[in-house]
């Protein structure tokens, strides 16, 4: 593949040092490197993405002479502001220290491979299981997308063909390069850097990273949450307190909000949802995360049907449409012992599988998917994705939304742009296969049901550490609730809690800020080409223009060489 001169963009903001930094899609091993003045001591921390925004996590590391990154995570949702490329070409990282497999933290690790990462990526054993199953979907998403799209290239010229992202190839290549480690015991990873992964109860298998970093007798610590599970939810245990650290990056999904005062008892919510439906002689349709959010309400429906709490209809079936789902609810059952509750490992104990239940039925094939809507009588309807932005769901809400009998259940956070947000918003009308759909349906949500620690779980979780962390950054947050918590953090724990942009650098050695990115917004492309990479570049243009006048008063010998670089490279592309 080329490389896409994309991030010309970062001109203005990655002056490190007066050296101008190249970005592109590869990384910087096709441009500049960044410019540290040699001899100092390099331990450096890079905000990449999830910064200012929820999903697309990723932070790049320089230490003891390792390129590190702590996850690499693909942008769902909607996209808000210019995210940096990592700043090293794939084949320089050395590890990746993969905090869980949502697919925002680990999907874009099959495209590492395929731009030459070789090193390791380190994750718990669940993790490692769950992301095996989780990277090949997502190529096989990916796969067919370009085998959708490029048939409809065929039939007019003015489309360009499609490349996927990655292939199977691609996601087989990063998954062989996963060392899985156990909970809780440190590990020497090389010389100068120990990692342990400590238990945060969000999904099975998700921890916080914990890195030490030894350099030049410097030695510092630095923590990184990951997603901070919710307290007292099925399954898996609540979360564990890291006690000490010199630096912190803590994720603010909900940091502006708190869940449910009271504690929900989530079967008897379920129980009154099922019944109204029922006895409208409706479908229930729960559009759910495969992994994790589904296995907890196969839990709940187990406990259901067990005490036959539906009246109207206690023998309902309920519908499994998704492969992964499928896959994926195997996989917490092999690692049950080691993440699940006490409630749930009793059920083990007992021989007693607490995800099955009679009436239970898996589609596995499109052709299954197709049959439960020919199915006439009530029924619960699970399938992915979450959002409702892909996958099947999205025909099983073309064939519920538009009718007020059956229900939609939202058990998990809606990102900003997706159709799952507009639809909780109360969208009226919404597009579904290019056919506008009227929403009669009743739109409901599980209050307090979420993966993520609420605000009050949030600071619990930070008042673990025994002696106050130097820094704290916010990330992976909407942006104003990222500002809001670190602000939080400052006013009730006397916290340093900063939230950067990225592209953002930082001097873990020194305490000291290398350089304080701006957010920048997406430029908008007024005319769309059908070509992604050139909409994408004419973008970058636009946004260059933005910054050079925004650096007018720039020392002239920046200026110059900043004209420079980029007469370089407009001759090098003319």
């Amino acid at each position: 593949m080329p490389v896409r001169v994309i991030a010309i963009l970062h001109f203005a903001e990655c002056l490190v040092y007066n050296q101008v930094v190249f970005q592109t899609k590869q990384g910087l091993g096709q441009g500049l490197r960044p410019f540290f003045a040699k001899g100092c001591l390099l331990m450096k921390i890079t905000f990449v993405g999830a910064d200012h925004e929820v999903t697309g996590s990723c932070h790049y590391l320089e230490a003891c002479g390792k390129h590190i990154l702590v996850d690499y995570g693909m942008e769902q949702g909607k996209d808000l502001f210019e995210n940096i490329d990592i700043p090293v070409s794939p084949s320089e990282i050395d590890y990746v220290f993969l905090t869980h497999a949502h697919i925002d933290h680990s999907g874009l690790l099959p495209l590492l491979v395929k731009n030459g990462f070789s090193g390791s990526t380190y994750a718990t054993y669940a993790t490692t299981d769950l992301a095996s199953i989780m990277l090949r979907d997502s190529a096989h998403i990916q796969m067919f997308e370009a085998e959708w799209r490029n048939r409809k290239a065929k039939r007019s010229t003015d489309i360009p063909l499609f490349t996927p992202l990655y292939d199977m190839a691609d996601a087989v290549g990063a998954i062989d390069t996963f060392v899985p480690v156990p909970y809780g015991e440190r590990v020497n990873v090389t010389e100068g850097i120990d990692v342990r992964f400590t238990d945060v109860g969000h999904l099975l298998g998700s921890s916080a990273v914990e890195l030490w970093l030894t350099e030049d007798g410097v030695s510092k610590k630095i923590v990184f949450s990951g997603d901070l599970g919710n307290k007292n939810q099925p399954i898996l245990k609540d979360p564990k307190y890291v006690e000490e650290a010199d630096y912190v990056l803590i994720e603010s999904t909900y940091g502006d909000r708190l869940h449910s005062a009271e504690k929900v008892d989530y079967v008897a919510e379920l129980v009154k949802i099922l019944e109204r439906t029922f006895q409208r002689g409706g479908n229930v349709v729960i559009p759910s995360f495969a992994v994790g959010r589904t296995q907890e309400i196969l839990y709940f429906i187990r406990e259901i049907k067990e005490r036959k709490l539906v009246k109207s209809l206690p023998n309902f079936k309920v519908f499994m449409d998704s492969p992964l789902a499928v896959d994926a609810t195997e996989v917490f059952h092999k690692n049950g012992r080691d993440c699940f509750d006490e409630d749930a490992q009793e059920f083990v104990r007992k021989g007693i599988n607490p995800l099955d239940f009679p009436g239970l039925r898996l589609a596995i094939t499109t052709d299954e998917s197709r049959e439960i809507n020919d199915i006439d009588e009530p029924k619960v309807i699970i399938s992915a994705s979450g959002m409702c932005d892909a996958g099947r769901i999205r025909h099983h809400l073309k064939h519920n939304l538009w009718r007020s009998e059956s229900s939609i259940l939202f058990v998990g956070y809606q990102s900003v742009g997706t159709l799952g947000r507009a639809l909780v918003d109360g969208a009226e009308k919404v597009k579904l296969f290019g056919e506008e759909i009227d929403v009669k349906a009743e739109i409901v949500k599980l209050v307090g049901m979420s993966g993520h620690a609420d605000r009050d779980g949030l600071i619990d979780w930070m008042q673990g550490f025994k002696v106050k962390p130097s820094k704290v950054f916010v990330v992976h947050g909407e942006d104003t609730v990222t500002e809001t918590f670190a602000k939080t953090l400052n006013e009730e724990l006397g916290l340093d809690a900063y939230a950067p942009y990225s592209g953002t650098v930082y001097d873990l050695a020194t305490g000291e800020f290398v350089h304080k990115a701006e957010g920048i917004r997406k430029a908008k492309v007024e005319k769309r080409t059908g070509n992604p990479v050139f909409d994408r570049l004419l973008a970058a243009g636009q946004r260059l223009i933005s910054i050079i006048k925004k650096n007018e008063h720039m020392a002239n010998k920046d200026l110059a060489k900043f004209a420079d670089q980029i007469n370089a490279l407009a001759d090098k592309w003319g």
